[in-house]
């Protein structure tokens, strides 16, 4: 994903150091050049050989190195960088950073850089906490630097507070959020819906079905990577929240339709991707239904069709809304999802077979047809993110 891409990861004097030859693992993974470059304070916690073993590149520590080929090391290195990410960042270097300092390899090629630039802090609570730091943070912030927000919780001095510095897989967030793709949808604002609805029949018993959100997280970790500003209203999934999106959590078609048509007015792009439940149970008991009350049936009622609601809606009030729904079915995939589309007014729906190998529930790969109203996209068996990128691609060329 990648590939490509470079980037300077800026390590100082801190015990968090030894996470960053995790990170450093982690991007080599997705094909990208990493260069390391350490302080001299940052060697007494972590070797500098685990990083060129890691990268394959040489980790720089001395400005004045002679042992490299010629060409002025932090210059060059600024030149190609796409994102440079200090972390852990010390109050020494952050101080350094903010005042223009350029006494290192690190500080010159920070001075040195025009991409994008990320700062973690890392360091005692009182430290952190001290007004001259934070004044520097600011200033680093003033400047278009952006920090990282670091952790609370038990810190290797041993005291509790605010200070840790953020896991491997945040750090990767960030980078990922500012190289990964194209941001070819900057500026557009997109609410996706993910995950099962469940219909309370008891406090214990609810009608739900076997929905992951799977789909719908892919789909808005794609167009958030791209640069849309993204809402993702989920029902109950066991997935981690995806960054950087604003995240509604519901549980039932109600809250979910309450949600969407609450988002819809500040929405360019809808895609609703979740599987909402299509009946409730008319009514819901205050206590458990005990078996020996011979309990047999549930008499179900519809619940609010939202696709057809934002048809209206688009069709009433905002026909530049762009709609697009999902359609799952096991039999008459294309007859089915054709008519789907006419009837709620869609301006496009991804079908797919719930049969079909590599599709439906709980897979990390999909298979589906893409169909708006003069055209019809098959897709091979891909991941449920490269899916998303295909759909959003569709839905860029039509707006």
């Amino acid at each position: 994903m990648l590939k490509g891409k470079n980037v300077i990861l800026g390590v100082t004097g801190s015990i968090a150091a030894y996470k960053i030859a995790g990170l450093a693992s982690m991007l080599k993974k997705l094909n990208c050049n990493v260069d390391v470059i350490m302080t001299k304070n940052a060697q007494n916690f972590i070797n500098p050989i685990t990083f060129e073993t890691l990268t394959s590149n040489k980790c720089l520590i001395d400005t004045f190195d002679r042992n490299f080929q010629y060409n002025v090391e932090h210059v060059s290195l600024a030149k190609k960088a796409d994102v440079f990410l200090v972390a852990p960042a010390s109050a020494n270097v952050i101080g350094k950073m903010a005042s223009g300092i350029a006494d290192d390899m690190l500080t010159t090629t920070f001075l040195a850089c025009k991409c994008k630039k990320i700062v973690a802090p890392a360091m005692n609570t009182n430290m952190y906490l001290n007004p001259i730091v934070q004044d520097n943070i600011k200033k680093l912030q003033n400047y278009g630097i952006e920090v990282i927000t670091p952790d609370s919780g038990h810190l290797a001095c041993g005291d509790e507070g605010v200070g840790k510095m953020p896991s491997e897989e945040v750090l990767l967030s960030y980078i990922m959020k500012e190289i990964a793709c194209e941001k070819d949808m900057k500026g557009l604002k997109v609410c996706v819906t993910a995950g099962p609805t469940r219909e309370a029949i008891d406090p214990v018993r609810y009608i739900s079905n076997n929905s992951t959100g799977k789909m719908g997280y892919a789909l808005a970790e794609n167009a958030m990577l791209r640069g849309a500003d993204v809402t993702l209203i989920s029902g109950i999934v066991d997935i981690k929240p995806v960054p950087f999106v604003k995240m509604v959590n519901v549980v039932s078609a109600k809250d979910m339709y309450e949600a969407v048509m609450e988002n819809a007015p500040d929405s360019d792009i809808i895609v609703k991707a979740a599987a909402v439940a299509d009946y409730r149970p008319e009514v819901v008991s205050d206590n458990k239904i005990k078996k020996s009350n011979g309990f047999t049936e549930i008499k179900l009622e519809n619940t609010d069709d939202i696709l057809a609601s934002l048809g209206k809606y688009k069709a009433d009030k905002n026909n530049k809304l762009f709609l697009c729904g999902f359609s799952m079915e096991t039999q008459n995939v294309l007859e089915n999802s054709k008519a789907k589309l006419e009837k709620k007014n869609l301006d496009m729906i991804v079908a797919n077979n719930l049969k079909t190998d590599g599709a439906g529930f709980g897979t990390d790969t999909n298979v589906v047809t893409i169909i708006t109203k003069d055209n019809c996209v098959e897709l091979e068996k891909m991941s449920k993110f490269d899916v998303a990128q295909n759909i959003f691609n569709c839905i860029l060329k039509r707006m």
